[in-house]
Formats: C-alpha cells, structure tokens, sequence
C-alpha cells in the first residue's frame, strides 16, 4: 500500500520505517530540510536503539523516502499525521498548529477514499475538528485516529510489535457508521502483519480514541507521582520506598510497573500531556474531573528542587562547590532532554552557585542546546573529578553497572558523596566501596550534614 507520513520527529520517522518494514511504500515528509536530509542519509536525527539501523535497511529496500514536498503524498492510500503537538507558551493547552497546518497541506493532495490517520497526541474532539474541515476542502476523503503508545528507547519494537492496536472511526448515522467500517478495514490492511500475530484490536469512536491515549499518560504520571509521595513520606519516617514499592507491587490491581522513586518523569509527552489534558477538561467545564492532576505535577516538579536541597545539605552550602551530575537525558536509551529533570537539576544547582559539571552516553549535544553554559564532561571520571557531591540523574546502564570498588572513581572525587536519584544504584555496594549514598526515600535525609572528613550516612 502507498502511505505517507506526515511530521518526520522522532513518532512519524520511526512509523515510516516501520511501515516500510511491513512491505508498504512510503514517503515521509517534513518541513525540515536538514531533518530530511540526514534520514534521506541514512542517519537517525535523534538516538533510538535499532532505528538507524531499519532506517538503513528501508531506505535500500527502496520502499522507504523522504521529501520536504507536501505533494509528494499525492497518490498515497493512507496519510499519517504524526506531527508534535507542544505545550502552548500561554497556558498548559496543546498547541495545534503543526496538526492543522499538516491537514491543510494535505487536503489539496487528498482523492475521494483517502484516509487521514491522526498519531499524534491531541485534546480530546480535535479528531472532530479535522474532519469537519476535511468535509469542506477534501469531499470525499475521510479520517481516523491511530493514537501511537510509543516508549522512547524502545519505539522500533512498539511499533512493529505493539500491545495493542487502537484504531477511532467515524460513527453514529449508518452512513457514517459504513465509512468507519470501511475505514477500520483499510487500516486491517496496513496493519495486517501485526494482527496476524495476534495483537489485540480495539475499534472505538473518534472521542475515546484521542481520550486512550491521554488517559493512559495521565494514569502512568499518576502512578510515578503516588510512588513519589509515598517516597517523601519514607524519608520523613525511615521506611525504604523500594521495599513499600515491591510489597504493594504484587497486589495484581496495583503492579510493579512505573513504581520507580526517583527524581520523577519528563520528556516530550507526560509532563505536557498531562497539562493538556487539564486545559480540555476545563474547556468542556469538568477541570474538577481532572483537578488532582495539579497534584500530580507538583509533587513531580518538587522531586527536582528535593535533589538540589540534597545536595546542599551534603555540601554544607552550593555557592563554589563542585557537584557533577551523570544523566541529561530525561531517561536512558534517549537523548531527548525535553522537559528532562537531569537539566532542571542542573539549572537549579547553577543558580544556587554550585559549580556543575554534566556527562550523558547520548544526550550531551541536545543538552547544551537547551543549556549552553552546561559545563560538559566526556566521561563520567571527568564529570567526577574534585567534585564533593555525585548526582546520578538517569538510569543509564553505564552508571548503574559502575563499580564502585574497582572503578577508581572514589579515589577521582574530593568527597565520596552520591545521591541516587534513581535508585539504581547497588547501595550495599557502593557504601561497602567507601561512599555515602543518599537514595531517595530510603531513609531519612533530615539529619545530613557535611564534615571536614566526610559526610556521614544519611
């Protein structure tokens, strides 16, 4: 099938490869130049495992390209929109320019049977909007939504393997319940690899289609905001939030998953996601439904400034201390460093007067965009040398497989003080290795206090 796929980020390259990986010819298109040359190249514009890689392997099979053109969609079956839709400056909505500009590029192009398939993340009755508009520029055509579940680090496997197939179709008169059949079918076809291996399919209403996947990210920020309350409240009593964490885990009703303590989520999606999904609720005049949400954010947001006050208390005082921080990325196997509370940390301690340097395996190029005073290491021994305070900001396997004994990084630091951030650390480890490991909500953190011959244990 011939499929074009509108925005060429790190959604829409990824579902153009994979598509082209299922045997469908594909055109991804950007209104970035340089973006389209580097994937007409053969190189991923941002760090995903195995992505360059099918990248590489579509763009020989002839079956995958790349075009700054919109017409370059004309004579496509199907058209994926999959362009970002960011937190507006003003307010915590969606910004819907890219969603609507894409439609609009596209329209001209659309023939009568064509499907728009929207992926990207978008308030609720948005999907409605489109098609109203489409009705008027492009009779004939029509429109579905295709909300995508991706998770950086493993997009290439979300997308070719997914959990589940969540396809929204018009619906409601027989006429337009007819073309939601339709519709649904064509998008069996482009999909028919994946369901053939079982993967579930859920055929629903534009609405619910848009509200799956925002409801989904604002369970997922919940959840990680539960854990990290629960986390403040171990450090005000001594319990241990790991131990809290994997007791309740086994409820089934409850689960393990996304019970991590640490410093808290970021990226391009839950942050705004949640934000957006507030801003609608109060536009439809139910923001009491979606209220607690504020909650959910501040108690994420305050991971971040705990960690700094972390640090100042070790230090005895940020102003002229040396503190490095090992993990930009807002999670490993990524370099996307939006919204990343590695940075925010990084910030906070700079403006505290701390003297700050970062190391990331990917994310350091992206990092000093954001922050171009970033004081950036090579490796991690270089982030630590002299420095009287370790961070450990994302997981990456890299910080997490360190050993603290034979490493020689104790003997790099003025101080071997470190605050696991993401308690990913082998605490008894490294404490055995001569550190004092500060883990967050394990433990008080009420009585820490820096000596001239160390910090002791927290």
């Amino acid at each position: 099938m011939r499929i074009s796929v509108i925005g060429c980020g790190y959604l829409g390259a990824v579902h153009a490869a994979g598509m082209a990986s299922l045997g469908h010819d594909v055109v991804g298109i950007d209104v970035d130049a340089a973006k389209v040359e580097r994937l007409k190249a053969g190189h991923a514009p941002f760090y995903e495992p195995g992505f360059e890689d099918l990248l590489r392997e579509q763009l020989a099979s002839g079956r995958l390209r790349f075009s700054t053109d919109p017409s370059a969609a004309h004579g496509a079956l199907v058209h994926f929109v999959a362009v970002g839709t960011p937190q507006r400056d003003e307010s915590g909505a969606a910004d819907l320019t890219a969603v609507r500009a894409a439609v609009a590029a596209l329209a001209p192009r659309l023939r009568p049977g064509d499907l728009v398939v929207g992926k990207s993340t978008v308030p609720v009755g948005t999907a409605r909007e489109l098609l109203d508009r489409l009705r008027v520029v492009a009779p004939g055509a029509s429109l579905a939504w295709n909300p995508e579940f991706l998770r950086e680090g493993f997009a290439v496997g979300d997308t070719l393997t997914p959990d589940r197939l969540v396809l929204g179709v018009r619906g409601g008169t027989p006429e337009e319940t007819a073309i939601g059949q339709r519709d649904a079918a064509l998008l069996d076809e482009v999909y028919a690899t994946i369901l053939a291996t079982g993967t579930p399919r859920l055929v629903m209403d534009l609405e619910t289609a848009e509200l799956v996947k925002t409801a989904a990210n604002a369970f997922l920020a919940t959840k990680i905001s539960f854990i990290n309350a629960m986390s403040e409240l171990c450090e005000a009593t001594g319990a241990d939030v790991t131990r809290l964490a994997d007791a309740i885990g086994h409820d089934a009703r409850i689960g393990r998953r996304f019970l991590g303590a640490g410093l808290g989520f970021g990226g391009g999606c839950l942050p705004k996601d949640i934000r957006a999904f507030r801003a609608r609720a109060e536009d439809l005049g139910v923001g009491e439904a979606l209220g607690f949400l504020g909650e959910v954010d501040a108690i994420n947001l305050r991971r971040r400034t705990h960690v700094v006050d972390l640090a100042e208390q070790l230090t005895g005082g940020l102003v002229g201390r040396r503190v490095a921080v090992l993990g930009l990325a807002f999670k490993p196997s990524s370099d996307d460093v939006r919204d990343s509370p590695a940075l925010a940390v990084v910030a906070e301690l700079t403006a505290r007067g701390a003297i700050v340097r970062g190391y990331d395996p990917e994310a350091g190029a992206n990092a000093l965009r954001v922050l171009p005073e970033l004081d950036l290491a090579a490796t991690a021994f270089d982030a630590a040398r002299d420095a009287e305070v370790v961070i450990v900001a994302t997981e990456w396997a890299e910080f997490r497989d360190l050993d603290p004994a034979a490493s020689g990084l104790r003997e790099l630091v003025a101080n071997p003080s470190v605050i696991d951030a993401r308690n990913c650390l082998d605490r008894d480890a490294w404490t055995a290795a001569g550190w004092n490991v500060v883990a967050l909500g394990r433990g008080s953190h009420r009585a820490v206090t820096r000596s001239g011959t160390g910090v002791p244990a927290a």
